[in-house]
C-alpha cells in the first residue's frame, strides 16, 4: 500500500462522466509530482483536467470520452513516461507483477486501468481509475474511482478487473487494458 499515499494525496473527481481517462491522469500526474510546465491559477504549476488536451479537445472528450492510446497519448505529451498494455497481449501474471509494484513503490510508477464497469457489476461501460493497493492474501486490487459521485473507492478481485479489461472498447473494437505511468 505504499503507492496509495501519494495517489491519496492528489485523489481528484472528474468534471464531466466521460471525463474519467482526465480525471485518473490529474490523479497519477500530480501523484508522480511531474511537472506540467505552465502555471495552473495564479503561480502554481498543477495538473488539472483544463490542462490535458493535447492529444484531444475537451470538447471532443466531453462527446465522446477516451480510449487508452489517447490517455497514454495525453500522459505522454504531460510529460511522463508511460507504457500501454492490452489485456489479451498480456498475462493476468504480468498485470499482477505492475500491480505489485506500482503499489509497494511510494516513489515509482502509478497503475491505471482501462475496464468495463459491465464486467464487474457496475452502471455504465468503458471506464479509467488508478489503482491504490494490493492486498496480496486475497488478491484485490483497491480501485480509486473518479466517479466518486457514482461509487466510492472499492476493492475487486484481480482476476475479475483482469477480465474487465479484455472487453473490447466499442470506439476501438480492441481490448482495453492499462497504463503504467513513471516520471521521464
Amino acid at each position: 500500500m505504499e503507492g496509495y499515499f501519494k495517489l491519496a494525496q492528489q485523489f481528484h473527481t472528474q468534471a464531466e462522466p466521460s471525463f474519467c481517462g482526465l480525471g485518473s491522469l490529474v490523479c497519477a500526474l500530480n501523484a508522480l509530482q511531474i511537472d506540467p510546465a505552465r502555471t495552473w491559477k495564479g503561480p502554481w504549476r498543477w495538473f488539472s483536467e483544463e490542462l490535458l488536451s493535447c492529444c484531444k479537445s475537451l470538447q471532443e472528450i466531453e462527446q465522446s470520452g477516451l480510449t487508452l492510446d489517447e490517455v497514454a497519448c495525453l500522459a505522454s505529451c504531460s510529460g511522463a513516461n508511460v507504457r500501454a498494455y492490452q489485456a489479451p497481449h498480456t498475462s493476468i501474471e504480468e498485470f499482477r507483477e505492475h500491480v505489485r509494484a506500482a503499489s509497494t513503490d511510494g516513489n515509482g510508477s502509478v497503475l491505471i486501468v482501462n475496464y468495463s464497469r459491465r464486467v464487474v457489476g457496475q452502471t455504465g461501460d468503458g471506464h479509467f481509475s488508478p489503482i491504490g493497493g494490493y492486498h496480496l492474501a486475497t488478491d484485490h486490487i483497491l480501485l480509486l474511482d473518479t466517479a466518486r459521485f457514482k461509487y466510492p473507492p472499492h476493492w475487486l478481485p484481480l482476476e475479475l478487473m483482469f477480465e474487465a479489461m479484455r472487453e473490447l472498447d466499442s470506439a476501438t473494437h480492441r481490448s482495453r487494458g492499462w497504463l503504467m505511468l513513471q516520471t521521464a
